[in-house]
């Protein structure tokens, strides 16, 4: 079975989940970033390469209530700590380098230095990688490439697909999206290292999602005949 090198998950649906039990939906973020947490686990059992998950899009940033972005805030916080005191032990099992990919400017100083000791500590690991995209935006991450060409003066006649890819945050290109809680859109994410990928759609909402349903996506991927626009 030839597995994906390199799977995106779009883990949608934790405030559907809170609304349907009368829950606030800070209350699902808390329970999806558990569940985050266990099908990371899983996925680097499995033998993946790289992960990239969607934890925090810059459209979340400004169109969500303040306290829901301080809670989440909070969560995030809460799980970088036990990050970093080694309570995710796949960490150091399947040596994980973790990097956070995203717009650092408009995130809580404290939360950033967190997210950069753990870059820091997992730095020297390269068998697995996992790529938390959070305060990310696909068209943020394209105009930033720009403006950095521009400011290291790249040739016109330099640049083509290669050369823009050195300078997005996410060099390679993503084999299989999930997207849990039934919708198909991208909604930003990756737009140009997901040009090919093959996208899954879940209907369950992200805290339901069990180890079983991200096997059925791997399985079905395995099955598909890529093409590359052949």
């Amino acid at each position: 079975m030839l597995l994906p090198n390199h799977i995106g998950i779009i883990p949608d649906g934790n405030r559907r989940w809170a609304r349907k039990r009368g829950l606030a939906p800070y209350i699902g973020h808390w329970y999806g970033t558990k569940k985050l947490e266990e099908i990371c686990k899983f996925i680097f059992e499995l033998g993946i390469k790289k992960l990239s998950i969607y934890a925090l899009s810059t459209e979340n940033l400004k169109n969500r209530k303040e306290e829901e972005i301080n809670e989440l805030i909070k969560i995030f916080k809460t799980y970088f700590r036990k990050w970093l005191k080694g309570e995710f032990e796949e960490i150091d099992i399947y040596e994980v380098r973790i990097n956070f990919f995203g717009n650092f400017f408009i995130l809580p100083k404290s939360l950033v230095k967190l997210m950069k000791k753990i870059m820091q500590k997992t730095s020297k690991y390269n068998k697995r990688i996992l790529n938390i995209l959070i305060a990310y935006g696909g068209t943020y991450e394209i105009l930033r490439a720009v403006k950095e060409m521009i400011k290291r003066k790249v040739k016109i006649e330099e640049i083509d697909e290669k050369e823009i890819k050195r300078y997005l945050f996410v060099k390679d290109d993503v084999d299989l999206i999930i997207r849990t809680g039934g919708y198909s859109r991208l909604s930003n994410f990756l737009p140009l290292q997901s040009t090919y990928a093959e996208i899954y759609v879940i209907r369950k909402l992200w805290p339901d999602i069990t180890k079983k349903d991200i096997l059925d996506a791997i399985k079905w991927y395995t099955r598909i005949q890529r093409n590359f626009g052949r």
